[in-house]
């Protein structure tokens, strides 16, 4: 090999390409032993033009003297491909076309033989194809391709190297010489007077022309009379065209011979001009050249039997050749076709945008391909369209069918490719789903459509019985129907549970002759195909996932098997998500028993509230809301807020809210009431903050006292629609402050809407609290035009919607009261400052009297007139001033007596020898609740009546007279003490 390489760069600088194709042939057969090779090289027309043979008789290599640059055989697909293409031993590729009746040879290469091809460039450019066919049917090794490329790019660098054509000497001597060469060839040199028409023609001139010596005049008419009368203007074209243009003329045309046939003669020549620029002669040659239109006519004939369409065109868009197909698919015969341009034919004006689309194609510098459909027929075209130097070609191939199998076959692609997307997409969803209804809506969604599915129902085992968990595309009626369904013999759910196997039934036929009993209520929710997945884990089939169709169905095997695999993926999913759902519900209902059940419906308050858990997970939030009923016509409204989730902040929660209770009880102002939850916050070590907002409204002043703890403010819904928040900044969280608390008291008009919230309403990570306070204010205010303040539990799902994201998004839980708050009215209330002495009994008595008259409550004055003086008398005997009394009247009748004292009473047990002790005993029996609490100026005593019914009498309750007359405090020794020697007594 190295030897044979060593003998070609050996070779001499300057060989002509015939001499390197010759040897390189003979060195590439020698080598790989083959029988022979191949040279070709680009032609006109897309052709390929045999050029060198070696080894290969011509009876052979006729078929392949011309082939399609476009074609299948493998020197074209060399050329192509820019590199080595192999055809083993009886492959279509790389055979002749014998379905042409003119082929002369038989089947090349010979039965058992390969082919392999090597492209050769010129440069970056693809000019040929070196093909060797190889004695048997083994492939070159890859030392022997090396070998063959190695051959390769000695051709390329001695054609590089090759000497161009030499110009014939201006001697006399040489051009003798090459005369008498030239007629040797047939090649024969003329001479023509532009200005005189005079021409000259030597022997072999005359010959090439078909005149005897004797006929010839020397005049231009002489040409001109053998030119073919079609050839002939044209021809005088082309001539003018190179001596206007001073350009060299180029012609081929067709003369008549001596025996009146014609023969194909080509013809070169160059203008001289004068001084002036004016042309004077032109000198030129002509032969013979009817090998090589032989050469193309073989050509055409092989373009005119072509599968493909073919077109040649001019720069005028002229039809200058059809081959039978085109003919067959533009509808005219080639006679028809032949001048026409071709936008004018009915096939091409049918296609919209396939001028402008071609002429655009034409202007650049390289083939472009692009599809066009006829509109009669619908076939769809390929059509390829390749600029040359005088015009274009234009091959369109009928792509129908293969473009129908090609989109068929992409679009089995896609649906595969976008099952397994789906699949992937499932199984990230069903990680992601916590709940039942989320592993459903997860399958629903990424299910349905790839198996053209309508409907999914999941159920699983509850006992003896099947439940349903969720679905999708069913009626709710159905759905109602086959809840808690019991076995039912040739169930079909049944039987999947039974057998741990998926069920198919492809029709309602086979529904009806399963389950005859089930047929009816199948068809009831208008589903014709079923597909029934036992739902297994861990080894245990706990349900059954269906997915039915709108029309029958029978599914492939891959289907039933991808289907199959998704119920494993659902079950897994699916016992995880009840776990979740089980716990779940028991957070749930732990956070409920903290909160309160129900709000007490109050004269002065009435209220709605809301507790909106975080989205994710099943860990109790801290949040916490609370309305208690007060004496003396007042009311508190707490909301709080442990930070974080967790039992240990759910238990912190319900020991601040008991706490809360328990203060408010002792009626405490609301910073006396911060101070102790404070206290108990720190003593309890919590390690997350807690915010807390008390608000204490008085219905007999219209007043709503205000202290918060880290909290964010209340919104103040004015009756006339405005918002108002407290100006005061909070104080610390609890455990984190230090006392006093500041205490805002803010005027509330009667009717207005009092809002208390925790920061999970208005706070998340994409809103800023004061932004989100300020969006409560306008749905506050918006609610308010539009009437639906009215309704506080209509309001509460107004706000929830408007400011928390959706269902499941929210990162932090949220508590809401809406409280609509009344004063108690002007003439329900009465009160009088009393003397600091005895008579202030009596004057309590008489107040009292008259004022129930006044309010129609007669039956309540006995019984309200003696706690009216037990407790003046205590405030006188055990108290001091300033004295006043105070009656109110709501539900209930309200009896209050205020003094000066900080001291508060309480009950002791008295024995039959004490002399007093029984005056609290005494309020405790006569009415239904009694209590105390502080005031600014002292404390309050206060006792509480229920209103009589009409067929309620004034009776005092057993053993009440007894207690009176034992209670010598208040009946003897005592008596003018407390002015019962007032004849109002």
């Amino acid at each position: 090999m190295n030897a044979r390489l060593a003998l070609l760069r050996a070779v001499t600088h300057g060989v002509q390409e015939s001499d390197v194709f010759r040897l390189a042939l003979h060195h590439a057969a020698g080598e790989l032993g083959a029988l022979g090779g191949t040279i070709h090289l680009r032609g006109p027309m897309s052709a390929l033009r045999l050029v060198s043979v070696a080894g290969l008789p011509p009876v052979l290599t006729r078929s392949w003297e011309i082939i399609d640059q476009e074609g299948p055989l493998a020197p074209a697909r060399a050329l192509h491909q820019g590199s080595g293409v192999w055809v083993p031993p009886g492959s279509a590729i790389g055979q002749a076309d014998t379905a042409d009746p003119s082929a002369e040879a038989a089947e090349f290469p010979w039965p058992g033989t390969g082919l392999a091809a090597l492209p050769v460039f010129s440069g970056d450019r693809s000019i040929g194809s070196l093909t060797v066919v190889t004695g048997g049917p083994r492939e070159p090794t890859a030392r022997q391709w090396e070998f063959l490329q190695s051959v390769v790019c000695w051709i390329e660098e001695r054609i590089a190297q090759a000497p161009p054509p030499s110009r014939p000497p201006q001697t006399e001597r040489n051009g003798e010489r090459l005369r008498q060469a030239l007629k040797e060839v047939r090649v024969g040199s003329w001479d023509w007077d532009i200005r005189t028409g005079d021409l000259i023609w030597d022997e072999a001139a005359m010959e090439l022309y078909g005149t005897r010596p004797a006929d010839f005049t020397g005049r231009i008419e002489n040409w001109m009379r053998v030119v073919h009368p079609d050839d002939l203007a044209p021809t005088l074209a082309a001539a003018q065209r190179a001596i206007r243009d001073h350009t060299v003329y180029e012609a081929e045309y067709r003369v008549r011979l001596l025996d009146d046939t014609y023969g194909w003669t080509q013809a070169r020549g160059t203008a001289t001009y004068d001084e002036r620029g004016e042309p004077e002669r032109m000198i030129g040659v002509g032969w013979e050249s009817n090998e090589s239109r032989s050469a193309r006519d073989a050509l055409s004939r092989a373009l005119r039997h072509m599968s493909d369409g073919f077109l040649a065109v001019d720069d005028e868009w002229r039809i200058t050749f059809a081959n039978l197909e085109a003919e067959r698919t533009l509808r005219f015969s080639e006679e028809e076709l032949f001048g026409r341009p071709l936008w004018e034919l009915p096939a091409t004006r049918q296609v919209t945008g396939l001028e402008s689309r071609c002429r655009t194609a034409a202007a650049g510098e390289g083939p472009v391909g692009f599809d066009v459909r006829m509109p009669d027929t619908g076939c769809l075209y390929h059509l390829r369209l390749v600029p040359g130097p005088d015009g274009r070609t234009l091959y369109f191939t009928d792509v129908t069918e293969k473009r129908h199998l090609e989109e068929e076959r992409q679009a089995a692609e896609r649906a595969t490719a976008e099952r397994a997307a789906r699949i992937t997409e499932l199984t990230a969803a069903l990680a992601a789903a916590t709940t039942s209804g989320d592993v459903v809506n997860a399958v629903a969604r990424r299910v349905l459509a790839p198996f053209a599915a309508t409907g999914i129902r999941v159920q699983v085992i509850e006992g003896d019985r099947l439940h349903n968990v969720g679905a999708v595309g069913y009626p709710d009626d159905f759905l109602a129907a086959v809840n808690s369904q019991s076995p039912t013999p040739g169930d079909p759910a049944w039987d999947t549970l039974t057998s741990g196997s998926s069920l198919f039934l492809s029709s309602p036929e086979e529904m009806a002759a399963r389950a005859p009993q089930l047929a009816v209520m199948a068809g009831h929710a208008g589903k014709q195909a079923w597909a029934f997945l036992p739902l297994t884990a861990s080894g245990r089939t706990f349900g059954v996932c269906v997915v039915a169709f709108d029309r029958p169905r029978r599914l492939t095997e891959e289907e039933r098997a991808l289907l199959t695999t998704i119920s494993a993926l659902v079950a897994q999913s699916l016992e995880r998500a009840r776990l979740y759902d089980a716990e779940l519900a028991r957070s749930r209902e732990l956070q409920r028993s903290l909160l309160p059940r129900d709000l007490p419906d109050l004269p002065m308050c009435t209220a709605a509230a809301r507790y909106l858990p975080a989205g994710e997970g099943t860990k109790v939030g801290g949040d916490w809301y609370d309305i208690i009923p007060l004496s003396g016509g007042q009311v508190a409204l707490v909301v709080g807020d442990v930070m974080g989730h967790g039992l240990p902040e759910a238990a912190t929660m319900g020991r601040l809210r008991t706490a809360v209770h328990t203060l408010a009880d002792l009626e405490l102002p609301p910073d006396e009431i911060m101070s102790h939850l404070n206290d108990i916050v720190a003593g309890m070590g919590v390690d997350s903050y807690v915010t807390c907002l008390y608000a204490l409204y008085d219905s007999t002043t219209k007043i709503c006292s205000i202290a918060r703890a880290g909290h964010p403010p209340p919104a103040l819904l004015h009756p006339d629609g405005t918002v108002q928040f407290p100006e005061r900044p909070a104080d610390p969280p609890l455990g984190a402050a230090k006392p006093p608390f500041e205490t805002v008291e803010l005027p509330v008009p009667d009717g207005s809407l009092l809002v208390l919230y925790t920061d999970g309403l208005v706070e998340s990570s994409k809103r800023e609290i004061d932004e989100g306070m300020t969006d409560l204010a306008q749905v506050l205010r918006t609610a308010h035009e539009d009437g639906a303040a009215t309704d506080l539990e209509r309001l509460c799902n107004t706000l929830t919607a408007a400011l928390l994201p959706p269902e499941h998004q929210a990162a932090d839980d949220a508590a809401l009261i809406v409280a609509r708050l009344r004063a108690l009215p002007g003439d329900r209330m009465a009160s009088w400052p009393l003397a600091e002495d005895p008579r202030a009994a009596g004057q309590a008595r008489r107040h009292v009297r008259e004022q129930l008259v006044a309010w129609g409550l007669d039956d309540l004055t006995p019984t309200t007139e003696l706690l009216a003086s037990e407790l003046v008398g205590n405030v006188i005997r055990h108290a001091k001033g300033p004295v006043r009394l105070r009656l109110l009247h709501g539900t209930e009748l309200i009896c209050e007596v205020f003094d000066g004292s900080l001291t508060m009473p309480r009950i002791r047990r008295a024995t039959e020898t004490d002399e007093g002790g029984r005056g609290l005993q005494l309020i405790t029996a006569l009415s239904q609740r009694w209590g105390t609490r502080y005031t600014r100026a002292g404390k309050c005593i206060w006792t509480e009546q229920a209103l009589l019914g009409p067929d309620s009498r004034n009776d005092a309750p057993s053993g009440v007279l007894d207690m009176i007359l034992q209670d010598t405090d208040g009946l003897d020794a005592n008596l003018a003490a407390f002015g019962f020697e007032d004849p109002d007594l």
